[in-house]
């Protein structure tokens, strides 16, 4: 009896190996036959080392400052810009801020927040993207529904293109104090040789004039301005910006250094490719993580 026992226990684990190995060979089949799984994105790390967003948000949590950049039109980026917040405000007091709200827009979007307008009244005073509804709403309408503090951190556009016609900060003197209350403190500290400004120059070619890098130097320092002058001890400043902004540690994450380097500051960038693996070896040290996403995923406008 005990060794009829054993017999059937010895078959019945050679036919559960026997199941294992065909479901391998199936699945390996079908691998070949119909192609791998797609993913629409990947992250790494700074190095370029596969990562997750658990890691991500660990690290976030951690920060005083998160810089997410963006590629505008990329629905990954504005998607997880919403789960980081929601995420970020189950554990941590949360505060956001924007580029694309410019900062004289702020008493509009205070009001839209606390419910004194609605949408149309925010669009009609804000001067909203044209894609806000799609990607920036959800957004502000899950900040509006939890009492979360919105900030506009972006210079006025006509003050930007001041500069950029000029092509010097000295045109700004002349503006009022409240208009100077909606930019960065002047002089602002500007350093040309930045590699992504002479990358800027480089891909203007002809148009790239020094007046245009100063300009993004000016919104890059009023973003950075804003976000310091609004953060509180203890909260995480969840920063909203195009990933040229922030990339490789430069633009906003520069004058943050200028104006108190004592922030930690996480940077994410969000990078296309044909495949989402491996990174590229030009995507390596953009940011602090990096959101790469597949060139075919469909595009928000």
């Amino acid at each position: 009896m005990i060794g009829g026992s054993g017999n059937r226990e010895q078959l019945s684990s050679m036919t559960r190996w026997c199941i294992l190995l065909m479901l391998f060979v199936m699945a390996c089949f079908s691998s070949t036959a119909y192609g791998h799984d797609k993913a629409a994105y990947a992250i790494y790390n700074g190095s370029g080392k596969a990562s997750s967003y658990r890691k991500l948000l660990e690290r976030a949590r951690k920060s005083d400052v998160v810089l997410f950049g963006e590629l505008h039109d990329n629905p990954i980026a504005h998607w997880l810009q919403l789960e980081l917040a929601k995420d970020l405000s189950k554990t941590n007091r949360l505060i956001l801020g924007a580029e694309m709200f410019e900062a004289d827009s702020q008493q509009a979007l205070d009001d839209y927040l606390s419910g004194r307008i609605d949408h149309a009244g925010l669009d009609s005073l804000a001067r909203l993207w044209p894609n806000y509804t799609t990607d920036y709403a959800p957004l502000v309408d899950f900040a509006r529904a939890h009492r979360i503090r919105v900030v506009a951190t972006n210079i006025p556009k006509r003050f930007a293109r001041m500069v950029h016609t000029s092509g010097s900060f000295a045109v700004l003197d002349s503006l009022g104090a409240e208009e100077k209350s909606r930019i960065a403190p002047l002089p602002v500290p500007f350093d040309p040789e930045l590699p992504q400004y002479r990358k800027m120059r480089t891909m203007a070619g002809e148009h790239g004039t020094p007046g245009m890098v100063m300009a993004q130097a000016i919104r890059d320092a009023t973003m950075a301005h804003f976000i310091v002058l609004n953060h509180q001890p203890g909260a995480v400043f969840l920063h909203v910006n195009g990933a040229y902004h922030s990339d490789f540690h430069e633009g906003i994450v520069f004058y943050l250094r200028q104006t108190n380097a004592s922030l930690r500051c996480l940077t994410i960038s969000t990078v296309e490719q044909q495949r989402v693996r491996p990174l590229e070896k030009r995507h390596r040290g953009r940011a602090d993580f990096i959101i790469c996403v597949d060139s075919d995923m469909t595009k928000t406008h």
